[in-house]
């Protein structure tokens, strides 16, 4: 049996013919595999990272496209309710014109003491329901005439106006919220000719004299 040598180290089988760059390298094998593994967590990390970048990526995307579709879905809804309530005016606006002739009939009635009786109720009973639709009647005489909810059938002249008036109302107009669904037909009084520009003269006179005569 052989002993070991004390004092010496074993040393690693070298081909015959190496040198000992040759001998160096194959007695350290682990310093040149050691960096194997951080190099392979490196490119774990970056795939990952990759990975994370298009998930967000994604996210945005979709996140847009759903407050795109919710901001579309909110105007439609709008929309919808807009033409609803058009829908809604006009056909109430329609049926009530249907009924206006109605209306002047009891109107006439009423002015002639003939709203008696059983056609007295029925008259209430119609106006009130016309009245909860959201009918309203407009037109007086004295107030000034408007040329946008007022239709003059009739026209005159009159010293006491200061303005085209309404002196008559010959059809109650009617209204419903700010839709004129008929104008007041009326009849109109324009002041004198030469009475606004004979005040105006007057006027005139009296600042260039200080002021009128006292008596």
């Amino acid at each position: 049996m052989t002993e070991e040598t004390p004092g010496f180290d074993e040393k690693p089988d070298v081909p015959s013919g190496a040198t000992p760059e040759d001998a160096a390298e194959s007695a350290e094998p682990s310093e040149k595999e050691g960096p194997a593994a951080p190099a392979g967590d490196a490119a774990k990390i970056a795939g990952l990272t990759a990975q994370l970048d298009q998930a967000r990526s994604a996210l945005g995307e979709r996140t847009g496209d759903l407050q795109r579709l919710q901001a579309e879905y909110q105007n439609y809804r709008r929309r919808v309710e807009r033409d609803r309530v058009t829908v809604k005016e006009i056909a109430t606006a329609t049926l009530l014109t249907e009924l206006l002739p109605v209306l002047d009939d009891i109107g006439r009635a009423r002015e002639h003491g003939e709203l008696v009786g059983g056609f007295k109720s029925v008259a209430e009973s119609l106006e009130t329901a016309v009245a909860k639709m959201g009918l309203q009647q407009f037109g007086k005489e004295g107030e000034p005439f408007d040329p946008t909810v007022h239709e003059a059938l009739m026209h005159s002249y009159a010293p006491d106006v200061t303005e085209t008036t309404c002196v008559a109302v010959l059809q109650p107009g009617y209204r419903i919220g700010e839709r004129t669904i008929r104008p007041a037909r009326v009849a109109v009084a324009e002041p004198q000719p030469g009475t606004a520009s004979a005040a105006k003269e007057d006027n005139k006179a009296d600042e260039e004299s200080g002021g009128p005569e006292e008596g």
